[in-house]
């Protein structure tokens, strides 16, 4: 018996990044949003004396058991840790089918880990409370804990402290994907050098938590209520994140007067779609600065992915440190312009649309249909 799941893919809605903290991680404020492009995971797995966690992949950047460095997959540790909170030995064979870039900003590597621990679930016929499983997630990685929510999701914190937003019908989407691969490490300490070297402020983090907790207030979703695990069954989303300092930096008016009139044309497009008043925010993303200057044909792919002013993007911008990029567009016919503007200029871009977190939930095992 086998298990199998897509593991699907996220970007970033701005992201905002703050100062070191003591831990030496960095605080951050951002929106993620899963799409439907995904690798696939198997899972084969049978209790045993001892634990064996066996992970191969049809490609040879994924750490993995025959190259010796499987350890160092974020698979092979949510494995282990679900193991270990089971107080269970298993025999675990995880295959990872590579679709997605390695490097790319779009989480597929923290995707991976979450499919895997949902497979061993399935496999063992076990599965760890909500709550743990969010606990585990965010102490593999940063963007692990989203994959357990899916949709539309504040992150907070160093991006762990995860609050599912309004679920929003799709838009549609062109996810452009560079051959070059970006180091999430050396963007960060070029940030840090670029903040020490030009008095580069700080304030983009505050800015961005008020207006993403501006449009969480008018959605009425209160800041820690209930999501759904993927079980069917009700978990904490955001227990790990302080209720009231969303509370206090809900009001709009202490917003910068040119972000003020953005935030006030947020509630019109909540009646029709979430996903759209957050983009009328103007959020960005702080890694853009330094990511375009290391690799200028990235700021090429972003002005090909905006357009004109007669097809222009909803909103453009680097999924995390990157290296994809991906624009929000209006109408297929628009997003079809977008995906031929860039794929003149010689990048892979694939038109596809934002995934749901209801979809997301539905069809995260591969028996059921993505239709």
């Amino acid at each position: 018996m086998s298990t199998r799941l897509r593991s699907f893919s996220k970007i970033n809605l701005g992201l905002a990044v703050g100062p070191p903290r003591p831990d030496g991680f960095h605080a951050l404020a951002t929106v993620y949003q899963t799409l439907p492009l995904h690798d696939l995971v198997t899972v084969v797995a049978q209790p045993a004396a001892h634990t064996s966690i066996l992970i191969t992949s049809n490609h040879p950047g994924v750490p993995r058991t025959p190259a010796g460095n499987a350890e160092r997959n974020t698979a092979w540790k949510m494995i282990r840790g679900a193991l270990e909170r089971l107080r269970l030995a298993a025999d675990v064979q995880i295959h990872i089918e590579k679709t997605l870039p390695v490097q790319g900003g779009m989480g597929a590597g923290s995707a991976n880990a979450v499919a895997a621990l949902l497979g061993l679930e399935r496999e063992l016929g076990l599965a760890l409370p909500g709550p743990e499983r969010l606990e585990l997630a965010a102490e593999v990685g940063s963007d692990v804990p989203l994959f357990l929510l899916g949709g539309t999701v504040l992150g907070l914190g160093r991006g762990e402290q995860v609050y599912p937003l309004p679920d929003s019908p799709p838009v549609f989407c062109v996810v452009a994907l560079p051959q070059v691969g970006v180091s999430t490490s050396l963007a960060f300490q070029q940030i840090d050098a670029d903040s020490l070297t030009s008095g580069r402020s700080v304030d983009k983090l505050e800015l961005l938590s008020r207006l993403l907790a501006s449009v969480f207030a008018a959605s009425g979703l209160e800041p820690g209520s209930s999501g759904i695990a993927l079980t069917g069954r009700p978990v904490s989303a955001g227990s790990v994140a302080s209720r009231e300092r969303l509370s206090q930096d809900q009001g709009a008016g202490d917003l910068p007067s040119g972000r003020a009139s953005a935030t006030r044309d947020v509630d019109s497009d909540l009646a029709e779609n979430p996903l759209l008043a957050l983009v009328r925010t103007g959020i960005e993303n702080d890694f853009e600065e330094v990511v375009f200057s290391q690799h200028p044909s990235l700021r090429s792919i972003k002005r090909d992915l905006l357009g004109s002013s007669r097809d222009t993007a909803l909103y453009a911008a680097l999924s995390g440190s990157g290296s994809a990029l991906f624009g929000l567009y209006g109408s297929r016919a628009a997003a079809r312009e977008a995906q031929h503007r860039v794929q003149q200029s010689g990048t892979r871009a694939i038109l596809t649309e934002t995934l749901p977190r209801c979809q997301y939930r539905r069809t995260i095992f591969a028996e059921e249909p993505l239709g």
